[in-house]
């Protein structure tokens, strides 16, 4: 269940603060999909092609929403890239709602990743 918008947007600003110390930029949304996906992929920092930043957002994404059972994982590639597919249909029906859906599951997906 995604959490009231005040805390959802309280616990965002504290991640993103949290990867500014880290960084020394305040990421965007995507830039947290990026770092997730570099994160998943496990292959360290690379200069990566711009198809390739949008494969890494993309593993992200569907890393993250797999903690709610929208996507599992497939496969890993020959060349070990992660593939997902799609088990159940998103629930969004506007622009804000996907984004504060997307913003709860990459705090859980910290969240986890702190746990282990």
């Amino acid at each position: 269940m995604i959490e009231p918008s005040e805390n959802l947007e309280h616990r965002w600003t504290q991640l993103r603060a949290f990867m500014m110390k880290q960084f020394g930029k305040k990421p965007d949304l995507n830039a947290i999909l990026f770092l997730i996906g570099i994160q998943e992929l496990g292959k360290g920092i690379s200069n990566f092609t711009k198809e390739e930043k949008q494969d890494l957002m993309h593993i992200a994404t569907c890393k993250v929403f797999s903690l709610s059972g929208y996507y599992e994982l497939e496969k890993v590639d020959e060349d070990g890239w992660p593939h997902y597919r799609s088990v159940k249909a998103l629930p969004f029906t506007t622009l804000k709602d996907q984004e504060q859906m997307l913003k709860w599951h990459i705090l859980e997906y910290f969240d986890r990743a702190e746990q282990e």
